[in-house]
């Protein structure tokens, strides 16, 4: 990887570029900038569902999600270069997986609410959708490897699920959406 910051404030953006850690210099919108900021914002977001009560194996969870998506930003600062591993996006498949087991399958969408945890789980898949469009973007334009868009579609996923995971830890529920069908089913009981 390129140099580690030793300044934080350096000035060297004050034109509306930015470097990246080949030393090339970009504009602050370019497709690549744009995908970096998303997934930075992503893992700063996870950041803050980490400060909520959660059982440990979704804490793990997340710790190493962060993890990767640190590793996930150091491949998109990086033009040509891979850091992401595809046993990362397996890993999210196992998880999904395991997760999705004990979850009641769902009768209905759900809105992003219930409690705090869920709701900033919620957030977080919304992030991870956003991150994973910019991914996109960024592929039509330049060459870039499989697993750093897989990665995302499968992470905004599994927030998805942990989301729901999170509603039941006291005993709660899934919060749904009263969709014109649940209305008269509801009217009928």
């Amino acid at each position: 990887m390129g140099n580690r910051l030793t300044q934080i404030a350096t000035r060297t953006g004050d034109a509306g570029t930015t470097g990246l850690g080949n030393n090339q210099r970009v504009s602050k919108n370019s497709l690549r900038v744009h995908a970096m900021g998303e997934v930075d914002e992503l893992n700063s977001n996870i950041g803050v569902l980490l400060c909520e009560d959660m059982p440990q194996d979704v804490r793990d969870v997340m710790v190493e999600i962060q993890h990767q998506l640190f590793n996930l930003g150091g491949e998109l600062s990086i033009p040509g270069f891979e850091l992401l591993k595809e046993e990362a996006v397996q890993a999210l498949d196992e998880t999904l997986d395991t997760y999705n087991a004990k979850l009641p399958k769902l009768e209905e969408f759900i809105l992003p609410a219930g409690t705090r945890g869920a709701s900033l789980a919620h957030v977080c898949r919304t992030v991870a959708r956003r991150a994973e469009r910019a991914v996109v973007a960024l592929g039509n334009e330049e060459a870039i490897a499989d697993a750093p868009r897989q990665y995302l579609n499968r992470l905004s996923d599994l927030m998805f699920v942990v989301a729901r995971v999170l509603n039941r830890r006291n005993g709660g529920d899934d919060v749904y959406w009263k969709s014109a069908r649940m209305q008269r089913t509801e009217a009928k009981d």
